[in-house]
């Protein structure tokens, strides 16, 4: 399942998630200089046509051994994103 992406912002928003790692909403506006509510919706949308998913959120805020814990969300009521698997 591979994306095409035109120029512009969804290019910009499509090209974070390609660089690797996983991105929260917050983030993701600010580096994007837009609104987390716009980053929301555009991650929920990519979500639904399978190509982002969320990761982590059930995590403790004690899992200091977790390879997510420089970006855990637990308790602050955010989300982690990555791209999903294309073979899944």
């Amino acid at each position: 399942m591979g994306m095409v992406v035109g120029g512009g912002f969804l290019a910009q928003f499509v090209e974070v998630f390609r660089e690797g790692g996983t991105h929260r909403a917050a983030d993701l506006a600010r580096d994007l200089e837009t609104t987390p509510e716009l980053v929301e919706a555009m991650l929920e949308d990519l979500a639904r046509r399978g190509y982002l998913k969320r990761v982590g959120g059930g995590c403790s805020p004690h899992c200091t051994g977790c390879a997510l814990v420089g970006l855990c969300t637990a308790g602050a009521g955010g989300q982690v994103w990555t791209l999903a698997d294309p073979r899944q």
